[in-house]
């Protein structure tokens, strides 16, 4: 049975020593995050992830969820018990507003929070995950009255929450939705179509589930210009606030899929459903978003998540498991044979592994930190610079972390050998739970265009400019440190290629398109080298003061140090590959006619 157990240490260095989140104290919500305040949360938070939802992966992975004829699910065995306890000890209540039952602390806690959840059981995790998105909207959205009705109970985790946007003839291309809301006497909507994909969109986790839903108007434009959001909830409310008659609203199936088979993915009917509009009508695209950017940061993290479980199998496997000699003569001569570790092609896909995940592990807590920023920084100008930057990093946190999460499940895999195909020892769950991260919430290529063809050019290329000084600032620091002045050369030099790619879109996209197209999804890789470059930069100079001045825990800090180097070595000189890639130009990519694809 694989193992889980919460990168605590490493989330604490990240929050307390290299992001130092005690200097934001006058900020709202951060006066309580006091480093002996953070320590604890992630010791507790790991605990639980570990104790309590990490045993139930492999149970819903077997089991999944099933469906009744009268459309009802029920989760897997332990799944309502767990979320019972989940609800009990407020995990879901960390960074929500107090005003609504939260407790006002800092994202950045909930975000390490999630990647625990995530990592022990992401099917179960998905089912917070999801209500937080809604919760966001409606937060953002909302009116006063409908925040009042529905946020105290989804922040506390009694109700839960969902969006509904996909349909069978539409995913990313939201223009094309067909489900309609009909104007009703007393201000209502009636609600009629079909949603495909929807995660937890029906389960026996809550008493109540809040959907929010993706519709049209009957005189709307036929474009996303004419997309509304709208509250469904499953029971509609009584006066008092209590579920009362169940609204028109079921799950029609569940999908049967390749993984996360503990989380129930619906197709939901819609047959008059009573909805009530969230902000303006026509104006649900900008409410989308907010739950989509906040998913978008939560997937990116469940890329780590599944790297992060998969890796610490293999490292206890690599550990245990002898066949063969080391290249330079036997490591354990009484033995018949030498641990795994002893190979250095075992060792290069463990090494990678590391220093992705501490490197994306320390990106995706400074975009908490970041999404933090963008609330409650002291001026307009700090708060800009934050959103300039999380809006930036957004689909390089999703796209490059879920690509190379699935890439180092995969490996984690490799290291056992075929004894990692056999579904009982657990990796090839990581991997098949991993691969959805690469698909929903806009699937990278999605993610790629985003970055290249909205986020580069928006403000006349301020975030991507700030983003560049920001390394090349980083960088010259760090050369006068010795332990990192390769890292640095090399991190400069892969922002020069960054630079470069850049330079070459503003020069041959406007011209043809399909360069762009080309070309983003490499950009998008760039982009992550040099972003997880510029963390381990951050990482190493902590780690070179912290044993400077002297440490009780040496090994930790040079650990960081020469896993500094090995990314420095083994990453950034991809950047250069991936900028000729991108300068090869979309001619012989779009060139052959479609015919020419048949292979009969």
């Amino acid at each position: 049975m694989p193992s889980y157990k919460a990168p605590s240490r490493d989330a604490r260095f990240i929050i307390n020593e290299v992001l130092k989140i005690e200097q934001y104290a006058a900020l709202p919500g951060f006066a309580a995050a006091t480093p002996d305040f953070v320590e604890t949360v992630l010791e507790v938070a790991g605990k639980f992830a570990a104790e309590v939802i990490a045993p139930l992966n492999q149970i819903g992975d077997r089991q999944g969820c099933t469906r009744a004829s009268d459309g009802s699910v029920t989760t897997p065995d332990g799944f309502k018990e767990a979320y019972a306890q989940f609800v009990a000890s407020g995990w879901g209540t960390l960074s929500q507003p107090p005003e609504f039952g939260g407790q006002g602390l800092p994202h950045i806690l909930a975000f390490a929070f999630e990647e625990f959840l995530s990592s022990a059981n992401q099917s179960f995790g998905m089912y917070p995950g999801l209500t937080n998105g809604a919760a966001s909207a409606i937060l953002v959205k909302g009116s006063p009255e409908q925040m009042a009705r529905y946020l105290p109970k989804m922040i506390s985790g009694e109700w839960t929450g969902t969006k509904n946007l996909t349909e069978p003839q539409c995913g990313t291309d939201l223009g094309l939705i067909r489900t309609k809301a009909v104007p009703q006497a007393d201000g209502s909507y009636a609600i009629t179509g079909t949603k495909i994909f929807i995660s937890a969109g029906e389960h026996d986790l809550a008493p109540n589930i809040i959907h929010l839903v993706l519709a049209k108007t009957p005189d709307a434009p036929d474009s996303t210009k004419g997309i509304s959001l709208f509250i469904v909830p499953k029971f509609l409310l009584n006066e008092d606030g209590s579920p009362g008659a169940r609204n028109a609203v079921s799950c029609g199936a569940l999908e049967h899929k390749m993984g996360i088979h503990g989380n129930a993915t619906c197709v939901m009917n819609y047959d008059g459903a009573t909805g009530f509009l969230v902000g303006e009508e026509n104006k649900g695209l900008a409410a989308m978003f907010i739950m989509m950017n906040a998913a978008r940061l939560g997937v990116g993290m469940q890329g780590l998540a599944q790297a992060e479980v998969a890796y610490q199998n293999a490292v206890s496997y690599a550990r245990e498991r002898r066949q063969g000699r080391a290249l330079t003569g036997p490591a354990e001569p009484d033995e018949k044979a030498d641990p795994l570790f002893v190979h250095p092609d075992v060792r290069r896909m463990l090494m990678d592994a590391k220093a992705f995940n501490e490197g994306m592990r320390a990106l995706a807590l400074w975009g908490g930190l970041l999404v933090d920023l963008v609330h409650a920084a002291a001026s307009e100008e700090e708060r800009q610079a934050a959103d300039d930057l999380i809006g930036l990093l957004t689909p390089v946190i999703k796209g490059y972390g879920t690509d190379k999460g699935y890439e180092v499940a995969t490996n984690m895999q490799q290291v056992w050998g075929g004894h990692g195909y056999i579904a009982e020892n657990g990796m090839e769950q990581f991997v098949r739970d991993a691969r959805i991260a690469m698909i929903y919430e806009g699937a990278n290529g999605v993610q790629a265009m985003d970055l290249v063809g909205r986020k580069l050019p928006a403000n006349m290329g301020r975030a991507v400019q700030a983003f560049f000084a920001l390394v090349d600032k980083e960088c010259t620091e760090s050369k006068e440190i010795s332990a990192l002045s390769d890292l640095a050369t090399r991190g400069e030099k892969a922002n020069g290629e960054l630079k470069a790619a850049t330079m070459w879109f503003m020069q041959n996209a406007m011209t043809n398109p399909n360069n762009a197209g080309a070309g983003a999804h490499h950009y998008m890789h760039i982009a992550g080298i040099v972003s997880l470059g510029l963390m381990w930069l951050r990482m190493g100079r902590t780690a070179a003061a912290a044993l400077a001045t002297g440490t009780g825990d040496a090994a930790f800090y040079q650990a960081k140090l020469t896993t500094a180097r090995y990314y420095g070595e083994r990453f950034t000189p991809d950047a250069g590959a991936l900028r000729r890639k991108i300068e090869a130009g979309a001619e012989a990519m779009m060139a052959l006619p479609v015919e020419a694809f048949a292979t009969a």
